[in-house]
Parts: structure tokens; sequence; C-alpha cells
């Protein structure tokens, strides 16, 4: 019996460590492809794709699928796979860099200090009568509101907890997992309104998307209690470039970190901007494209779905040697068609497993003999079935 051989799609620099995990004699990896079986990626812009019949998945080693037209694979029942949590580490550990350098006024001692001239002696000096200037505060008792409590909010929230900070978090999407995670020590706000104005620290980890793109607003903003820092290491559009701008003038922000410059934030005072470090360390890359690869591996040979943005999580151990996958709309009586097309081919289900996300359903079939190809046509024919290949 010939192997199957599965053509993946590399855009933009994945770490090897991810890309070693693919087996040399199934898979083979190509810098372009007209049709391949996967598409992996870190920060290519798909956008304008056209897929092709072969494509089955695709990959993102990160988290945020902006540049995923997610619509257009959920159209051909294609999985959106991301990495969450995989950066978590590395992301949090930039936040708490931030925290550091707002409240310790880092930048700007950092910048005093190498303008200083003289001797030894005209150094120290100089340094005794300005290090008022930098005089800053200590993080112990001070509240910090966590906006989203995904894998990094959480990772954010046990470090501040373990720094002494009053930890507030505010997340209606936190999952019932999430919540088993999170801390009890961290405090519920059921609004975000209620979290910026109890906060010294406010710090965004949600994705973007119609329901937080301008969270932090003209008309939000004014929420914030006075002299707050605000930290974005989110997405840029999270936060509106003139609001905060506004507010940092008028003395209503005392601070504004974040992952994401702007020419009207770079020369202000009072903002300090990196070039999108957040997930920029060997650690979080190598981490990514394991976790990537391997979700990528599992759905192709076995059908699980794992982290997956617009398909439900539907893993199932293997009863039998044979078994079907098939993609499909969330509408009624899916199942029954499904069920009868293949019990009037002769064909006896072992185990099966059926679950939906929004207007996607996705079912796991293991057969107790071998599914021809004409049944998989059948199912491919029913109105409402996106996709369905055997394994």
């Amino acid at each position: 019996m010939s192997k199957t051989i599965r053509n993946i799609l590399v855009y933009n620099s994945i770490s090897d460590k991810g890309l070693d995990r693919f087996p040399v004699d199934t898979y083979v990896l190509h810098d372009d492809h007209a049709d391949p079986d996967v598409i992996l990626l870190r920060s290519h812009d798909l956008h304008g794709i056209n897929p092709g019949p072969s494509l089955k998945a695709v990959g993102r080693a990160g988290a945020g699928v902006n540049n995923v037209p997610v619509g257009i694979f959920s159209d051909q029942g294609i999985p959106v796979f991301n990495t969450p949590g995989a950066n978590a580490n590395a992301v949090k550990e930039l936040v708490v860099g931030g925290l550091l350098q707002s409240c310790r006024n880092l930048n700007e001692a950092w910048q005093y200090t190498r303008q200083l001239t003289g001797s030894a002696q005209e150094f120290e000096s100089e340094v005794e009568a300005a290090k008022k200037r930098f005089a800053g505060i200590e993080l112990p008792g001070r509240s910090i509101g966590i906006i989203g409590l995904g894998a990094i909010g959480r990772s954010v929230a046990e470090v501040c907890l373990m720094l002494g900070m009053e930890v507030i978090g505010y997340d209606p999407m936190l999952t019932v997992e999430g919540a088993w995670s999170l801390s009890s020590r961290v405090r519920r706000s059921r609004s975000v309104a209620d979290l910026l104005a109890r906060s010294d620290f406010v710090t965004f980890h949600v994705p973007l998307n119609d329901n937080t793109r301008g969270m932090l607003n003209e008309d939000t903003i004014h929420l914030l209690k006075p002299g707050s820092t605000v930290l974005n290491f989110a997405r840029s559009e999270i936060v509106e470039v003139d609001a905060i701008l506004k507010a940092l003038d008028s003395g209503k922000a005392g601070r504004f970190i974040s992952d994401f410059p702007h020419p009207s934030l770079i020369t202000h005072d009072k903002v300090i901007t990196f070039p999108h470090l957040g997930a920029s360390t060997r650690e979080a890359e190598e981490n990514c494209a394991v976790m990537a690869v391997d979700q990528v591996r599992d759905y192709l040979e076995n059908g699980n779905i794992r982290n997956s943005v617009n398909f439900p999580e539907v893993v199932m151990p293997r009863g039998s040697p044979y078994r079907l996958v098939i993609a499909n709309s969330n509408v009624p009586n899916m199942l029954g068609q499904i069920s009868t097309t293949m019990a009037e081919s002769g064909l006896n289900i072992h185990d099966m497993i059926n679950q939906s996300k929004g207007p996607l359903a996705y079912t796991i079939v293991d057969t107790d003999s071998p599914v021809p190809k004409d049944v998989v046509d059948k199912l491919v024919a029913i109105e409402g079935v996106l996709k369905a290949r055997t394994i």
C-alpha cells in the first residue's frame, strides 16, 4: 500500500523545531505550491487567496488570525488552527517589563544617564542631584485591570499577584477551563467600565474583532482612573490613538505602553512603544511552530480538531482502522442524512461524535469496514456538506 504524501506550503520563517516534526517520508515542505494540503504561516497575508481543492487545513503559528480570511476557509470546510498560549510567557514578560518601565521611569532615567559628561566625580554629583526627578512608585498594593483572561491574561494575572498587586479581571467569554486555571484571588469585574474605574494599570489581552476594535475610545476613556497607565500588547486597533493622546495630554491617563508604534505616539513623552516584540523570542517561536505542526498533523492523520478558530474542538480516540470525517453547515437533519447514507451503503458505524460551533459542525465516524469513494462522493453531494474525507 502506497504512502499518502501531503504537501505543506510554508510561508514566513517557521521554526525548524516545528517543521522537523513533519515525517520526511510522508510530508513535503514547499515555499511555493499551487494546491497544497496545508498552509502553514505566521504573518503572511492570505487575504485574496483562492483555496485549491486539495487544501484541508490552515495552521497559524501564533494566536491572532487577522491575516487569514477565516470566512473563506469556513465556507469550504477548512479548519483554521492557531496556537493560543504558546507565546503567553513571552508576552507576559514584556507586560511586566512595561509595568516596571512605567512605574520606575526607567526610560527617562536611562536617557538622562546617556547624556552625562565629565569626570567620574562630576558624574556622581550630577546623579545625586538629579535622581529625585525619576522617583517612581512600587507595584505592591497597586491595582491592575486585565481585560481578557485567556492564556496570556491569566499568565499576567499570576505574575502580578506574585508582585503583590491587586488583580481585577474582566472576560465575558471566559471558558470553564480558563476559570479553573485562574487564581481565586483575581477579583472579577462585571464590566469594562467598572474595571477602568478601579485600576491603576489597565492591560488588554483580547483578540481583535468587531467587539474589541476601539474598545478604549473617546466614549470610554473618560472612565479611566485619573493618572492610570494603559498597556496594549494585544492589537493596535483596540486602543484608539486620538483618544489615548487626549487622555495623556489632559492627565486622565498617566502613561501609555504599547507594542504597536504609531507616528502620533512615538515622540510623546508619556508614551513607550516597542516594535511588536510580544512573541519575538526564540522560545515563543518554537512553541508556536511545534503546536501548529502537531495540530495540523493530528487533523490530517486522525481527523481531530484542537484549537481551531472556526470549527469546534472534536477529539475521538481511534476505535477502528477506518475513519471518515465530515465538515458541514450546522443545520437540522445533517447527522440523520449522513447516517442514512452510510447505512444504505452497508456501512456499520463503530463510533461517532458530532460537535458544532456557530454555523459550522464537524463529525468523526469510525466504521467497521473501509468507506468506498462513491460513499464519500454521496456524502459530499448532500446539501450543506462542505468537505468529507477518509483517513
